[in-house]
């Protein structure tokens, strides 16, 4: 990441990008532009709630560049695939944007050599820093495991354990992560990935 975001310092203003993207983002890409000074980027989130519903997440997009593109050079839309069944992507080639390349933001956060090497870790959930904040209101109530915790078994009998990818070394979000792996009854694996290829995507941009 430090290598591509690092390229950000020519002498003549950089373009004007608008990233739209994942509210579940907010926070790294905000530390990202902190870090890197990227002040030439507008960034709007949409709420990160639409991963319950992905086929609005076209619409809502579409949306937003039409309301903010204006007196900006290229516009980022920082989601992957995200269930939207290729939707997205095709969205984006019509409007002229660039997206991230990937199925998820598990595939960017881990790396896409390392995601590929775990292709087949069919029985794996995954947590990132933002759903182990978010556990209670993006997962265990919407399933309705708060009010029916028989449906466990419906949801994630298959599953065996919890990945968290953590992109930050918070000792309570780890806690948080483990104790959501607990209530699933599932196994807990902690893997360290940072913000992964996230910021790469961002400075090609």
């Amino acid at each position: 990441m430090a290598g591509a975001a690092g390229r950000l310092t020519d002498s003549a203003p950089p373009a004007r990008v608008l990233v739209v993207a994942c509210g579940a983002l907010a926070r790294e890409i905000t530390a990202l532009q902190r870090a890197y000074g990227w002040d030439h980027l507008t960034l709007v989130c949409l709420p990160a709630i639409l991963h319950n519903r992905p086929e609005r997440i076209p619409s809502a997009v579409a949306d937003t560049i039409a309301a903010r593109r204006a007196g900006h050079d290229r516009v980022f839309v920082a989601y992957a695939d995200c269930g939207t069944g290729g939707r997205l992507a095709a969205l984006c080639d019509d409007l002229g944007a660039t997206m991230i390349d990937a199925p998820h933001c598990y595939a960017f956060y881990e790396g896409a050599a390392a995601f590929r090497d775990h292709a087949d870790e069919i029985d794996a959930f995954y947590l990132t820093d933002f759903l182990a904040r978010q556990f209670d209101a993006f997962v265990w109530e919407p399933l309705g495991l708060d009010r029916h915790p028989r449906l466990r078994d419906m949801y994630f009998g298959h599953y065996t354990k919890l990945v968290y990818l953590a992109q930050t070394d918070d000792p309570a979000l780890t806690a948080r992560a483990a104790d959501a792996a607990d209530r699933l009854g599932l196994g807990f694996e902690r893997r360290f990935t940072g913000f992964g290829e996230l910021g790469d995507w961002i400075a090609r941009a």
